[in-house]
């Protein structure tokens, strides 16, 4: 492969993260579209054996790392093990998902290399880009894009000077890419230089995975409420969501007011979801809540403001009280049972 964009794949319980193999898909695509080779990053002990399954998604290279030192994860001795990596592969992408350990380890592996990198991404783009200061043109600039300004706008940022370009993006943004069983790619495994100071560092004691309570992603119909709704207006939104048999979801204001458990919460800083029937109540339209909703099949707001943001993204709107509009939706509901 002349030019490379590389994936880190994460492994969780033996199998690749379903996170990890969205992100390999939305890497093919730009790969696709610039001309570069898709390439995959292992780092872990019993590692090797999950390299097929990279490949059958969409991997052409998958470049393994696996150590009995790197059976826990801890983040010095995984960077010193991906940065040497990257540095000898010499990509021109790297894309981490930013999950927990996608965050902490992408800027540590970024600052190694010298080179710039943006958090949450919500959506990355490939093409050249052209510096306004000078009218030089950059091929196969990495756009990465995400909101910025409190969530006022959205913005596309470039590092086109250093390679590689490197940013974590949100997970369930994209489609997992099927598996191909007949693929075939090539596995190159490494023996990293891990530094004994990196070993020693921490020492991890134990590790409990927390399983997410509610699970937004898989829901087919969300019923969704702001701060604006309020304790009684919740219940409403509950009463609603158990008609529809759907789950209940929040923007951040309301799970910051203590309105419900952060379990619930869609954007930016929450989940992202994409359910055939998104219905907001109470909900401004805030970009950090939109871009966690927007792809939803038909989303329908009911706000009070006319001029609420959410109604641009909306496919019916419907202007109104929430106390009003959700008492006549729910007795509908009843009679159509």
């Amino acid at each position: 492969m002349a030019g490379k964009l590389l994936v880190y794949v994460e492994v969780l319980e033996g199998t690749p993260a379903e996170h990890s193999l969205e992100l390999l898909g939305k890497a093919k695509e730009l790969a696709t579209k610039a001309g570069l080779g898709v390439g995959a990053i292992l780092v872990g002990h019993g590692v090797r054996r999950v390299a097929e399954e990279v490949v059958y998604r969409g991997a052409e290279e998958v470049h393994v790392v696996d150590d009995p030192r790197l059976a826990t994860y801890s983040v010095l001795p995984y960077t010193d093990a991906a940065a040497e990596v990257i540095r000898n592969v010499g990509p021109e992408i790297v894309l981490f998902s930013a999950t927990t350990t996608g965050r902490e380890l992408a800027p540590r592996i970024a600052a190694r290399l010298r080179t710039g990198i943006t958090a949450d991404c919500t959506d990355v783009d490939i093409g050249d880009w052209v510096d306004p200061a000078t009218g030089r043109r950059y091929e196969r600039v990495l756009y990465q894009l995400r909101p910025t300004f409190g969530g006022e706008i959205m913005a596309a940022i470039v590092t086109p000077w250093h390679r590689p370009q490197m940013a974590t993006v949100r997970p369930g943004l994209f489609p997992v890419p099927p598996r191909d069983p007949s693929r075939t790619g090539r596995v190159v495994e490494w023996s990293a230089e891990i530094e004994e100071s990196s070993l020693e560092a921490a020492e991890v004691i134990e590790v409990r995975r927390e399983t997410r309570k509610v699970d937004l992603r898989s829901a087919r119909i969300i019923v969704a409420g702001g701060r604006g709704c309020g304790a009684k207006g919740f219940e409403l939104v509950r009463e609603l969501a158990k008609a529809l048999n759907a789950e209940v979801g929040a923007s951040r204001a309301a799970v910051d007011a203590g309105l419900i458990p952060y379990d619930h919460q869609v954007g930016l800083t929450g989940q992202t979801v994409k359910p055939e029937v998104y219905i907001a109540v109470g909900i401004s339209g805030a970009i950090q809540h939109v871009v966690g909703m927007k792809d939803s099949k038909v989303v329908i707001a009911v706000n009070r403001d006319p001029e609420a943001p959410i109604f641009r993204v909306a496919d019916y709107g419907i202007v109104g009280d929430l106390f009003a509009v959700l008492p006549k939706l729910i007795e509908r509901l009843g009679k159509r049972r």
